[in-house]
């Protein structure tokens, strides 16, 4: 393995996770709405899922969905119809404009919920498998060996993890602000708003 390649991945992985995608939005939603356990649990669920889909593709098994056209589209449906349905429940608390109190009780239900969440809108965009499959070998070899692959996937999991879980501790301490009645709601729009954009988008796409 050149760590070069290995370097020059990492600085496009990089780039990849900072573009604001429906992570970003399932994350900052639970975290505006849940508090920062709930945030950082949907963190662990998307790094969980990127975690899951890089040993899919080490083993093979990504490629085989990608080139099974089946399977390939319903996964995309499944992705998109969940990124409509959180999009939709969005729209509809910010229509509504009521929002109760945290209940620390429920605090181990929201963890649960969050991680769920997170994993969920992650496991069914097959584009985080087609990046799995089409950008690694652009960095490795053919004769590649079974810990070079993971060491790659892996980093890609790790960075994502970084990077939400610093993107919920900061939405965490401007929470405060962000919860206030209108401000709330105009953030509830927004980011509902933009999963139903990302599952439009991931459904009208071809790969």
């Amino acid at each position: 393995m050149s760590w070069t390649a290995y370097l020059t991945y990492l600085t496009f992985a990089v780039v990849v996770v900072l573009v604001p995608g429906p992570d970003f939005a399932v994350v900052a939603g639970n975290t505006v709405s849940g508090g920062r356990t709930r945030g950082m649990w949907c963190a662990a669920g998307v790094a969980s899922s990127n975690a899951v889909q890089g040993a899919a593709a080490i083993m093979g098994l990504g490629a085989l969905v990608v080139r099974a056209q089946p399977v390939f589209h319903a996964v995309k449906w499944l992705g998109a119809a969940y990124l409509a349905y959180l999009g939709a429940r969005l729209l509809w608390s910010a229509a509504r404009g009521r929002y109760e109190a945290p209940d620390p009780a429920a605090e181990p239900h929201a963890a649960r919920r969050g991680w769920r969440q997170g994993f969920l809108s992650n496991i069914t965009n097959p584009k985080v498998l087609l990046f799995y499959v089409a950008v690694l070998p652009q960095f490795l070899g053919p004769d590649a060996g079974v810990l070079s692959l993971a060491l790659f996937a892996l980093s890609h999991a790790v960075l994502s993890l970084i990077y939400l879980l610093s993107l919920t501790a900061a939405m965490h301490r401007a929470r405060g602000w962000l919860t206030r009645g209108r401000v709330r709601r105009c953030l509830d729009a927004v980011t509902g708003t933009a999963m139903l954009g990302f599952g439009a988008r991931l459904a009208v796409a071809q790969r």
